[in-house]
C-alpha cells in the first residue's frame, strides 16, 4: 500500500501541440505506455459527491486500485493497493473488493463496498519525463467518442510546481487552459451522450 499527496498541474493540449511536444522532447514510440482506468462509484455517486475518484488502473500486467481524495486545488491524497490479475478481474466483475487500504479509506466515508460498480473505462497513451525536480506527463486519452490531449506536471511543492509549469507553458507557446481530471471529462462525455 502506498499513500501519497499528489500535487499536479494540468493543461489541455491540441493534437498538434501534443505531437509537437513529442517531437521537441524526442519521444520514441517505445516510450509511450498504454494504461486503462476503470472507474467505480455507487448508484448514488457517493464517491463523486466527495470530489474523489476510485479506479483500477491496468498497465500491461500491472494492476492497482487507487482512491484519489481532493485535499486542495492542485493536490490529492492518493491511497493505492497493488492487485493481482485475479483480484482485479473479480473487482471489475463486482465479485468482491480486494484493496484493503482503499477499503479502509472508503469506510471512513461510509461508502458501502457492495454497492461499488464500474461505470466506465478510459484508455491513455502516456509519456513520463523527469523535468525540473518533478515529472512531466504527456497524455493522449480516448474514451466513448472522445479523443483528448493534455500535459501534466507533478511536483513535490505546490508553489514551485505552479511556477515551473507556467514557465513550461510559456516556453512552448501553449495557452493556459486548465484541464479537468480525466474522470470529470469522462463523466461529462457520458452525460452528453445521455442527453
Amino acid at each position: 500500500m502506498a499513500q501519497q499527496l499528489e500535487i499536479e498541474f494540468k493543461n489541455v493540449l491540441t493534437k498538434q501541440q501534443y505531437e509537437q511536444l513529442l517531437e521537441d522532447f524526442q519521444i520514441k514510440e517505445n516510450a509511450i505506455h498504454r494504461q486503462t482506468n476503470h472507474y467505480f462509484d455507487t448508484p448514488s455517486n457517493a464517491i463523486r459527491k466527495l470530489q474523489s475518484g476510485l479506479r483500477i488502473r491496468i498497465i500491461d500486467t500491472y494492476y492497482e486500485c487507487t482512491l484519489k481524495e481532493k485535499s486542495s486545488k492542485h493536490a490529492h491524497l492518493e491511497t493505492t493497493d497493488v492487485l493481482t490479475a485475479t483480484h482485479a478481474e473479480k473487482m471489475l466483475a463486482g465479485q468482491g473488493f480486494y484493496a484493503p487500504e482503499v477499503a479502509k479509506r472508503l469506510a471512513l466515508h461510509n461508502i458501502p463496498l457492495e454497492q461499488l460498480a464500474v461505470f466506465g473505462s478510459l484508455t491513455t497513451d502516456r509519456v513520463e519525463i523527469p523535468y525540473k525536480d518533478g515529472l512531466l506527463v504527456f497524455d493522449h486519452s480516448f474514451y466513448l467518442q472522445c479523443d483528448d490531449y493534455e500535459v501534466e506536471y507533478e511536483s513535490k511543492d505546490e508553489i514551485k510546481g505552479n511556477a515551473i509549469f507556467d514557465e513550461f507553458l510559456q516556453q512552448y507557446g501553449i495557452e493556459k487552459q486548465i484541464a479537468e481530471k480525466k474522470i470529470a471529462r469522462f463523466i461529462k462525455a457520458i452525460q452528453s451522450i445521455k442527453q
